[in-house]
This record gives structure tokens, sequence and C-alpha cells, in this order.
């Protein structure tokens, strides 16, 4: 989320980032390496053979060694330690995710940050209206800002993917493609054999770019929708706020929203795997067409969950 003052996304991932961390893996952890790695270890270890050099004996090395052994039984299977390395891990995925949710934001244009920023300001107000509710219903709002930030993130994610797109559509002329198609398809009876083996490669790439000009306008589209349609969801959720509706209605409310938000870029990524497949067997040495690869191809950043 943009923070009042930097402008930059801040931190707010408490659902999402655990979800990502545990596919990332981050649970299959080694707990005995992560007791050696730990800091206070390590001073102990070294507090030892401190202590060792300047008595100028080898017995507090012994005992710390024997400690050490005790340690590495012990301290690995205590839940409560384990629950301090899954913090740390999880902290740091949330940093990593962060770092990523802010290069997506500063990639976008001015326009859509501000959009961002409005989106973000209603989540805010949602947060305020229902933080005055009784601790009873907190476990309703806990759940509920979980969903508000993911719903950001996801938000965030396809302002990024409808900037790529229009960037794409912006570069690329769909009037000249189809021109130079007409013309190779009128004189490719007329050519020589090796041509004619050349230009109905040609032909076959050009049709594939004409297709794929007209599924990003349509993505283009499709995440335009569903942009306006979080909107006008989270104004609604906010006027409903005013009056404290039941929280765990309006997290129902926003677990569905980002059921939409996700299959909307559930599409996107499909569509682009479409043409992605294809790719493979446009790449031959006459592929790319001189009159237009410099001018149209742009730079893909997949989006991830």
């Amino acid at each position: 989320m943009p923070d009042e003052k930097s402008g930059n996304p801040a931190p707010g991932l408490r659902g999402s980032f655990v979800r990502e961390a545990q596919d990332l893996g981050v649970d299959n952890t080694n707990f005995v390496k992560e007791a050696l790695k730990w800091q206070y270890n390590w001073i102990g270890l070294s507090g030892a053979a401190a202590f060792a050099l300047i008595a100028g004996s080898g017995f507090p090395l012994v005992l710390a060694a024997g400690l050490e052994l005790i340690y590495v039984s012990l301290v690995p299977q205590s839940s409560r330690f384990r629950r301090l390395v899954r913090s740390w891990q999880y902290a740091e995925e949330k940093r990593r995710i962060d770092v990523r949710l802010q290069a997506m934001y500063k990639e976008i244009p001015p326009e859509m940050q501000v959009r961002y920023a409005r989106l973000d300001q209603l989540c805010r107000s949602i947060r305020e209206n229902y933080g005055r509710l009784s601790s009873t219903s907190q476990m309703f709002v806990k759940q509920m800002e979980d969903r508000l930030d993911g719903l950001l993130q996801g938000y965030l994610r396809l302002l990024q993917a409808d900037h790529q797109h229009l960037e794409y559509l912006r570069v690329t002329d769909p009037n000249r493609i189809q021109l130079e198609l007409t013309g190779l398809q009128r004189t490719l009876a007329s050519d020589s054999v090796k041509v004619q083996e050349i230009n109905r490669k040609r032909i076959e790439i050009l049709t594939k770019r004409l297709e794929k000009f007209g599924k990003i306008h349509e993505n283009c589209d499709v995440i335009n929708a569903q942009c306006a349609a979080t909107e006008d969801v989270l104004q609604l959720i906010r006027d409903q706020s005013v009056t404290l509706r039941d929280p765990q209605q309006v997290s129902d409310q926003l677990e569905g929203l980002v059921h939409d938000v996700e299959q909307t870029e559930e599409t996107v990524r499909e569509m682009e795997s479409i043409f992605e497949m294809a790719t493979p067997d446009m790449t031959t040495p006459f592929g790319a067409l001189p009159s237009e690869s410099a001018s149209s191809t742009v730079p893909r950043n997949r989006l991830r969950n």
C-alpha cells in the first residue's frame, strides 16, 4: 500500500505472505541448522573460546562442546524456538514480497499509482471504522484485514499487467501487420518454391501476431472490468462500515472479491501461456520480421501470486 508520506507501497500482506512462504517451502526447515546459526549460540561458543584462551586451558572448550550437544538435542525440538524460526523466515519472505510490490508500484504510470492510492485509502477507511468494534469482534476484523491486504496485492498486480499490455498495444500496429500479411498472401502463388516455404512461415507468424494483439486487447478489457468491480465493492463496504455492519459478512464479501481477482489473474496468465507455448514453433532464422521486430517487442514480466 502506498505510504502517505513516501508514496511507496507499505507492508500489508499479513495473510498473503504466509501462503506464499508456504508455497516456496519455507516450512521445510532444518531447525538444527537454524539453532547452530542462532546468534546466541555463537556468542556462547565465542565466550567459551575466549575464556579458554585467557585461562590457558582446554577445559572450557570441552565443557562448551558438551553443552553444545545438549543444546543441539533440545533447542531444535522446542515449539517456541520453531515458532521463532518461522517468524524469521516469514518476516524475510514478507520483506521480499514488499520489495516486489514496491518495484511493481514504481513501474506503473502515475495515473495508475493514483488509482491504487485511492483504493488503498478506501481500505484504510474500512479498517479504521471496524477498528472501533468490541474485542469479541476483532477476530473477524483481523480476518477482514488479511483479505484487504491480499486484495490490494492482487489489484496492484492487475494494474501492472494492464500497464504491460497497454505498452504492447502502443508499440504494435495491427494495420501494418495486416497489410504485410495480405501482401504475402497475394504474391505467394507466384513465388519460387523456396520463397513460398519461407513466406508461409512468415504468414503463420503474422497471423499469430494478429491473434495475440486481439487477445492482449481482450486482456485489457477484462483487467479494467475487474479493477472497476473491485473499486465498486470496496466503496460499498466502506459505506457499510460507517454503520458497522457485521464484520463476518464483510469478510465473506471480501473473500469472494479476492477469489474474483485471482480468477482474473489466472485468465490473463492462461491467455499469455497460449502464445508462450506457440513461441518455440516460431523461432526460425526468418522468424523476426525486420519491419516490426525492433519496434514491437516488449519485455514481459510474468505475474506471480
